[in-house]
């Protein structure tokens, strides 16, 4: 998995100060961001504040545990289906 470079706190500092009137291209070659990645953040991040981030983290974190335990049920389902069925 990649390392981030920022924080969801840095990133909606950054969104703050392109909402407030700062350049795009001003703000990217300060924190060394590309634009596509600033419009990215936006998508992602905008109007959020620090509690929303780390909530939605909190949030995407459990998703994703949640999604493991069924998948893992299912995997288990699975064989004994195929135990109860007499496949081998």
């Amino acid at each position: 998995m990649k390392r981030k470079r920022f924080s969801e706190e840095q990133i909606i500092e950054i969104l703050k100060l392109h909402s407030a009137g700062a350049k795009p291209a001003d703000l990217c070659r300060q924190h060394g961001i590309s634009e596509t990645t600033l419009y990215n953040w936006r998508s992602r991040y905008g109007g959020m504040e620090v509690s929303d981030a780390k909530r939605l983290r909190a949030l995407e974190e459990e998703n994703r545990k949640l999604k493991k335990l069924l998948a893992e049920a299912h995997l288990d389902m699975s064989a004994l289906k195929d135990i109860a069925s007499g496949k081998f």
